[in-house]
Order: structure tokens, then sequence, then C-alpha cells
């Protein structure tokens, strides 16, 4: 499958830069979702089967494009139901910024208040950026894992999840992946624990994510929330067994099949383009955004350094005209997220003439109005 192949199956309208928020559904992700729905709504006889195979297909593809084996991969419902996971099977001290998107932040906390074997420790970071020399000017003896973000949703700023490993040694190394998940070719063998959802960058909709755990996270974490389903067997009566031994002891209840279809259907076919091709496009067209908020000297308060950023873009006018701005965007058709006093563009791999036309009109309407 070739670059542009992939670009075809990007069916939303002009105007659409809040993929951080989330991505409208690929084409094949949108038919597979249709295919598997009718084969439910007719119940054929010996159609069923094709449900129970969707798991193995969806641990497959993340396998795929992460290097961990399938066996170390546990389908979930979304991000922060891996990250409570995570969380609640840890013991001992995380490091983490308070900053992180909340699902980090509360699963800690929650952790700590229902079970107190963990202890957040609050890293301080420079604007909301997590380097590893601030991991590693904070790093105490006690913690055992630290949790981060794979790109910071309020600043589009990348982690360096080499550098993170180099300064932490053999502790865990928890990442929210989900903002980067699809554009970003990150060394995701480094991490111990990679939780994601599809909704966004894969654009395979609600419902969907994977959790990917290390040979040392499952020594070292404890399956808190393991349900019926998350033992050896397809099924236990009159008794209860211990948790699975693998990746499949994090599973609660059966998976949704048509969820773990559509999201194993976005991910074969980003295998199939490659994530370097999807990540080059994205990063060609967060330049060309950058240099039309340039054009209109509108700050631009994400980084501008290609190794630290994906899809995001963040402005950042004076604070007196966040709104002029926003009311701009959203008067010229162009859709976006505004929050905390900043404006944020999600650019995927596909960025039309017409959507390029349509801010440029936003741009101009807002100079117009902030200097009247």
């Amino acid at each position: 499958m070739t670059i542009d192949d992939y670009a075809a199956g990007f069916g939303e309208e002009p105007g659409y830069l809040d993929y951080g928020r989330v991505g409208p559904l690929s084409r094949v992700a949108a038919e597979e979702t249709l295919a598997f729905t009718q084969v439910l709504e007719r119940a054929r006889h010996g159609s069923m089967e094709a449900f129970e195979e969707q798991d193995g297909r969806l641990r497959a593809a993340a396998s795929d494009l992460t290097g961990t084996p399938a066996d170390r991969i546990v389908a979930v419902p979304n991000t922060t139901t891996g990250l409570m996971h995570a969380m609640f099977g840890l013991t001992g001290t995380v490091l983490l910024s308070p900053g992180e998107f909340p699902s980090l932040p509360i699963a800690a906390v929650r952790a700590n208040e229902a079970l107190h074997s963990v202890q957040p420790a609050w890293l301080e970071t420079d604007h909301g950026k997590v380097t590893p020399g601030q991991i590693r000017d904070q790093l105490e003896a006690n913690v055992a894992a630290v949790a981060v973000s794979l790109v910071d949703p309020r600043t589009g700023y990348l982690c360096d999840l080499e550098g993170i490993r180099q300064v932490i040694g053999d502790r865990l190394l928890i990442v929210d992946a989900i903002q980067g998940f699809g554009i970003v070719d990150a060394p995701w063998e480094l991490a111990d624990v990679v939780v994601t959802g599809g909704q966004k960058w894969c654009r395979a909709g609600w419902g969907t994510g994977v959790m990917t755990l290390s040979e040392r996270a499952l020594d070292r974490l404890t399956p808190v929330f393991s349900g019926y389903t998350g033992t050896e067997e397809d099924e236990v009566w009159d008794e209860v067994p211990p948790p699975a031994a693998g990746a499949r002891a994090y599973r609660v209840s059966n998976p949704d099949p048509i969820a773990q279809a559509r999201f194993a259907a976005a991910l074969e076919e980003l295998a199939g383009v490659g994530v370097p091709e999807v990540n080059s496009r994205v990063a060609g067209n967060v330049s060309r955004v950058i240099e039309l908020a340039d054009e209109f000297a509108i700050p631009v308060a994400s980084s501008r350094d290609e190794r630290e950023r994906a899809g995001i873009v963040v402005l950042e006018p004076e604070p007196e005209h966040v709104t002029v701005l926003s009311a701009s965007l959203h008067n010229h058709g162009v859709t976006a997220t505004t929050r905390l006093g900043t404006v944020r563009l999600s650019v995927h791999a596909v960025l039309s003439e017409d959507t390029v036309e349509m801010l440029r009109g936003a741009f101009v309407s807002f100079n117009t109005a902030a200097t009247y």
C-alpha cells in the first residue's frame, strides 16, 4: 500500500483539524464495522465464530506495529482502562507529572487511595515537557516506575523514550501513547507498559484500545482487575482460578469484537503503508500549518523541532484574543480544540488545499478583529 492509498481513506470534510480529540473513522474501519454489524444482524448459522477470531487478529496487528509478542498484548476498551490496570497493579512510588492528561494522575491517586500500595511522586516539568534531565534530577531511590505521555496533549511535545529509559534503568516505564500511536514510529520495546486507544490518530472509533506489557511488567504488576475471562480457561465454573500468566490476566470481560475488528483493520492498514511514511506526511503538514501561523504572526507555543513534535500545533495568542481566534476558526468551518488559553490544531497525513484556505481565511479574520 502506498501513502496515497492510505490518504484516500480519509473521508472527513475540509476544515477538520481535531484528530487529537477524535479522528473520524477511516474508510477501512467504517467498512469493517458495517460488515461485522451486518453479520451480527443476520446471525446466520456458523457466522458467529468470526467474532471469536477478532481478539487474536487485533493482538497480531498490534504486535506487528509495536514488536511486542501477541501473548503480551491485551485488548482494552480505552486508554484509561489500561492505565488504571497499570496503576492499581503497581507497588511502590510512581514518578509522573501532575500536568499529564487527567487519566494518568487520577489513576495514580485512585490507586493510592484504594490500595495504598502505590504512591505518586509529582514531577516538576518545563512548561509541561517531561524530559530525561528532569526525571534524572528528581529520581529518588524509592521510585519503582515512571509514567509519561508519548505526546503531551497540551503542548504537543514528543517525549524522548530512549533518553528516559537510559535515565531510569530497570524501573518500569509506563507510556500513555494515545496522542502519537499510529503516526509516531516510537521505540516501543523500551517501554514496559504501552496503552493506547484507537479513536484518535488511528481513526478506529471509540471503544478500541490495546495494552502491551513487557516481561518485566508481567513480573512486577499485579492484575488487580482480572475478570472471569482473565484466566487460562475460556469459561470457569464452580471455582475461582488464578489470573492467567500473561497479558490475558488483564482482561475483565469479553471485549467488543466489532470494535476489535475495526481497530485491527486500521492497524493492518497502518502496517501496510508503514508508520514512518505516515509520520513523514504528518510532519510536512504540521510544518505547513506552522508556516501559515507565522505568516499571520500568530504565536506558536508547540515545538518547531520535528524531533519534539508529532501532529499537534498549539497556538497561543494574547489571552484577550483566544476567544476571537476560536470564533474565527469556527466561523470559517475549521474544527479545533480551545483549552486553557490555547488553540490546538491537530494535523494528520491529509491536509487538503480547501482546509488550508479555510484556515487562512480564519487567520485573516482573526488578525482583522484582533487589531480593530
